[in-house]
């Protein structure tokens, strides 16, 4: 009996002592403007072209007008993308935009 009425005079203290805590703190200020040195060039922005054909839904990425990536979303169906990955004009299938990582999960033991 005596922990639960412990238990729950530390959940209504809580609150109380966040409250006083959070008293204090100051708004955090803007950021800083970018370095003088740092080119924020609109071209290296990706263009985005989204066409239908057929039943699918094509997206076109683009930088500085080079075809770099496509993504076709079927009607029914995940989605896959066509990467130039190294910029010769051919294109390679990937079902997903994930680095290739893959975290080995193997079963250490069992209770």
């Amino acid at each position: 009996m005596r922990r639960i009425i412990l238990i729950l005079a530390l959940l209504f203290a809580l609150p109380v002592m966040a409250q006083k805590e959070s008293a204090g703190l100051q708004p955090i200020p803007e950021p800083p403007p970018p370095p003088e040195g740092l080119n924020l060039d609109p071209a290296l922005e990706p263009q985005v072209t989204i066409l239908k054909r057929g039943d699918d839904r094509v997206e076109e990425y683009r930088i500085k007008g080079r075809l770099y990536m496509i993504k076709v979303t079927p009607p029914h169906g995940i989605p896959y993308y066509l990467i130039d990955e190294k910029g010769d004009g051919r294109f390679a299938r990937q079902e997903s935009l994930d680095t290739g990582l893959r975290v080995p999960m193997w079963v250490i033991g069992t209770f």
